[in-house]
């Protein structure tokens, strides 16, 4: 018990929560701790016209970061899966004593050989007022709506540039908060949203165990129905923390999940490296293949081997990852332990069964005992130390929108307690360029795209910010 557990939603800032004016890189993020109280006393804690909330105030650029910590306490865990459906035989993991470097890819779309110049841009509020937002989604259907995950169990649209006051979904009946990272964590549309009324959420149930369940819109589009819910998997959690949350769908139509090794510290139960857990994995379901799903043929242990829903595994806590929309190379932030957070990188078309090392290493370093026999270890292609009060990488997106060309291909990430966003970018030549672009002096919570692929930018006391270039 001698750590705090650091995960993204697991820290409460002491500083104000994210509402100054900044126009310049670091000095003016030393500024911000100055200013955000004074700001932050005009925006209310939300709106009740269904018109406008409580706005919030630009921030911008800076550069480079690092930092996450724990819990301890033991016990055993159980998982709730259906029958799977298809094979794919296990990708064999490497050597012992070795790691593998990440995956070799092509040059991505955007054909940058260098990381942009943030002079000149700056993250601009959007809405404020939210109630500890965690996530952003977009339906795809046109409507150019946002949806909001509030932790505590809604989904809120911002519509037009304001949040309507009705909630999409309630469910804060059924969800349980206990702990800081437990909530309603995850949020994806389905692919045919607009035909079907789909979408799939993960929230902690009030037991503290993962629910991953589908919902149906209602009559109303701007109202889900909260008596639709159909439950896909639950997943029993040892402890309070690592929850993952992620849900998202991939290029190739399924459904891929996040889940964090289980908790506590230094993952006790040995879930990262176990195959016979679906704690500490990514999971690839197909929605439409069975009820309540089936497993895709080419999953790594579809036949044998380990629990057929496991797509990569080897992760501590994978709070956030995303598909390049251009290229469907997958990103992900793997939240560390107490000295390395990492960023770590599969290209589009690599096949399953990919292990990314937890808990014998963090990021990439040894941390306790040796990989499985055989075992190859894909190592990150970005870390950070703890450093300068920076604790857990909040993992994000490459920028695909039409507004900012000079960053066509960049994938931004952020620190969750500094506030710090850096660029991660493969060069022409497949080297990879890491640097810190901005500091926000906020605890970045998430980020999301809307329809045209512009970012977002989510922090813990209720704003969201869009990247934008300054007028």
């Amino acid at each position: 018990m001698n750590r705090r557990n650091q995960s993204p939603l697991n820290h409460d800032r002491r500083v104000a929560s994210g509402n100054s004016l900044i126009r310049y890189p670091y000095l003016a993020g030393r500024m911000a701790a100055l200013l955000a109280t004074l700001v932050l006393a005009g925006c209310g804690p939300g709106s009740s016209t269904g018109e406008a909330t409580a706005t919030a105030t630009p921030f911008a650029p800076e550069t480079i970061a690092a930092s996450p910590t724990e819990i301890a306490l033991p016990t055993e865990v159980f998982t709730e899966t259906p029958e799977p459906t298809e094979t794919a035989p296990p990708e064999p993991t490497g050597a012992p004593s070795e790691t593998a470097p990440p995956p070799d890819k092509e040059t991505p779309a955007g054909g940058l050989t260098e990381l942009p110049d943030p002079a000149g841009y700056s993250w601009q509020p959007v809405v404020g007022g939210l109630s500890s937002p965690i996530g952003l989604a977009n339906a795809g259907d046109g409507s150019g709506r946002l949806f909001v995950l509030e932790q505590a169990g809604a989904i809120r649209i911002i519509q037009e540039g304001f949040v309507l006051d009705q909630r999409f979904l309630d469910i804060r009946e059924r969800v349980g908060t206990a702990g800081n990272e437990q909530g309603l964590l995850g949020l994806a549309f389905h692919p045919a949203y607009a035909e079907n009324g789909y979408f799939y959420v993960n929230y902690t149930d009030l037991n503290g165990d993962t629910v991953i369940a589908r919902y149906s819109v209602s009559e109303d589009p701007n109202r889900a129905d909260p008596d639709s819910e159909s439950v896909l998997l639950r997943v029993a959690q040892p402890y309070q923390n690592h929850n993952g949350g992620m849900v998202a769908f991939g290029p190739d139509g399924y459904l891929y999940l996040g889940l964090g090794d289980g908790g506590s510290g230094g993952d006790p139960l040995g879930n990262g490296q176990s195959t016979d857990t679906l704690l500490g994995k990514i999971l690839r379901l197909d929605v439409d293949g069975g009820q309540p799903y089936a497993i895709p043929p080419d999953n790594p242990f579809a036949e044998s081997g380990g629990l057929p829903e496991i797509w990569a595994y080897g992760l501590r806590n994978p709070w956030r990852f995303s598909f390049d929309a251009a290229t469907g190379d997958l990103y992900i932030g793997d939240v560390g332990q107490n000295q390395w957070e990492e960023i770590d990188f599969l290209p589009a078309g690599h096949p399953g069964g990919a292990n990314f090392g937890w808990n014998t290493r963090e990021g990439m370093h040894p941390f306790e005992g040796a990989p499985p026999e055989g075992a190859q270890l894909i190592e990150p292609v970005a870390e950070y130390s703890h450093s300068d009060r920076r604790c857990s990488v909040t993992g994000g997106y490459v920028y695909r929108g039409a507004g900012l060309r000079a960053w066509q291909g960049v994938y931004l990430y952020a620190d969750y307690c500094t506030g710090e966003v850096w660029g991660l970018l493969r060069t022409p030549e497949g080297e990879w360029s890491n640097e810190r672009l901005f500091d926000l002096n906020v605890s970045v919570t998430s980020f999301g795209l809307d329809e045209a692929g512009e970012l977002y930018l989510l922090e813990r006391g209720g704003t969201i910010y869009r990247l934008a270039a300054d007028s």
